[in-house]
């Protein structure tokens, strides 16, 4: 990105007549326009007047969702502002909105191209064993020099006491209650939990040194959007992955208190009120 911003900076300097209005980046995949708030800051200067031309390095950089590329160059358009691909070498100003059109097409399937790849790879990793794991901020863990969960012992015991109490019959609000009483902060050191924090640790497999991979997936890459895997997809689990925090028989206790507390929950809201 560095030597893109150093090229076109010299560049605008050494036409005539050129004044640099911006440089406008992201670090955001091109796909999700909300993400991309140097792209919504260039739009909004457009609207304002303050840009008479855009120069990018290739339409797939510009934008990889079709729709949403070609409604904006139209807009910019109706503006008299064009948009100049070095890739391709033209102006949408003089180009038909057909060229453009294919051209748009073809990004967003090179973006869904390497999507596939991506997710291939993936789950030829999950294939093999090899756990897929995100802990940028995960209570108990934190990620070693060879990529591996590394057990924290101060977060450790944060965790055993949340199964502990509710080992005793604490609820999720009580272990709140709890744990903002004494003084206890979450993983991102915030003075108050959430119950579904709380819940969510309760079913963490990966504290008995468990992964199961692949809970989630994405079905479309244009939103982004995550989805609760139901059997559309494989499960992978990785057994011993890493340190255990808490015993199997612990957990496993956890979960069929769980299990009865969801069931009765159901049957309640389930029934007729007489």
């Amino acid at each position: 990105m560095e030597n893109q911003i150093e090229f076109y900076t010299d560049y605008i300097r050494k036409q005539i007549n050129w004044t640099l209005a911006g440089i406008y980046s992201d670090n955001a995949s091109g796909v999700r326009i909300k993400k991309r708030t140097g792209y919504q800051q260039m739009m909004k200067d457009c609207k304002h007047g303050k840009i008479d031309l855009v120069l990018a390095k290739s339409i797939s950089r510009f934008g990889r969702d079709t729709l949403t590329t070609i409604k904006d160059i139209r807009r910019l358009k109706k503006m008299n502002i064009g948009v100049y691909f070095e890739v391709g070498g033209f102006n949408t100003l003089t180009t038909s909105d057909s060229v453009i059109d294919q051209y748009a097409t073809l990004a967003q399937a090179e973006s869904q191209s390497h999507s596939e790849n991506v997710k291939f790879g993936m789950r030829r990793r999950m294939e093999s064993g090899r756990a897929l794991l995100n802990h940028t901020q995960f209570l108990g863990y934190t990620k070693g020099p060879d990529g591996e969960l590394k057990v924290v012992p101060e977060e450790a015991e944060i965790v055993r006491k949340i199964f502990e109490l509710y080992l005793q019959g604490n609820g999720v609000r009580k272990i709140k209650r709890y744990l903002e009483e004494h003084g206890i902060k979450t993983v991102t050191g915030k003075a108050e939990w959430s119950t579904s924090t709380i819940d969510r640790i309760l079913s963490n497999e990966k504290y008995i040194g468990q992964v199961l991979m692949q809970k989630t997936y994405t079905p479309d890459f244009l939103t982004g959007k995550q989805v609760k895997n139901q059997g559309q997809l494989a499960m992978y689990l990785v057994e011993d992955a890493h340190e255990p925090i808490i015993d199997r028989e612990a957990f496993e206790k956890v979960q069929r208190m769980k299990g009865r507390i969801n069931r009765a929950v159901r049957t309640e809201q389930n029934c007729d009120i007489i």
